[in-house]
């Protein structure tokens, strides 16, 4: 009597899997799609900002309200991104301190994730993301 509940209990689970594997393959497929739509929305956002942005510069009008937008959107701080950084820049752990305005071992932390930069800190990071090597170089022999 145990083996045909068992059995009986078995072909039920089975069959409720493959009930609910049915009902979740159009959900899933239709998130995937949803995502995707939005990464695409967010990149052509993101290209005509960048498009208004010169349009503006080109006119020599004020730009208020981007700017106004920039300041309030929120720095975000990744380890990886850190170091990504300071390889495309090439430099030490040492000369990324000196152009953040930290030390050496302030970057090492925040690389290996043991601690998290403060909002002043966060902002010179953003403003040395836009630097090429030649600028940060240029920096660090001025002793900025």
């Amino acid at each position: 009597m145990a083996s045909i509940a068992a059995a009986l209990k078995e072909e039920i689970v089975r069959l409720a899997k493959k009930v609910l594997k049915q009902g979740m393959t159009p959900v899933s497929a239709a998130t995937a799609r949803h995502r995707r739509d939005i990464a695409e929305l967010k990149r052509s956002v993101a290209a005509l900002e960048k498009e208004l942005k010169q349009l503006r510069k080109g006119t020599g009008r004020p730009t208020e309200t981007p700017s106004a937008e920039v300041s309030s959107m929120p720095i975000r701080f990744q380890a990886k991104g850190l170091r990504s950084l300071r390889a495309r820049l090439d430099l030490s752990a040492s000369e990324m301190g000196r152009l953040i305005g930290v030390s050496a071992q302030t970057v090492y932390n925040w690389e290996t994730e043991k601690s998290l930069p403060r909002r002043a800190q966060l902002e010179s990071l953003a403003a040395v993301r836009h630097l090429g090597k030649k600028e940060a170089a240029a920096r660090l022999s001025s002793g900025a």
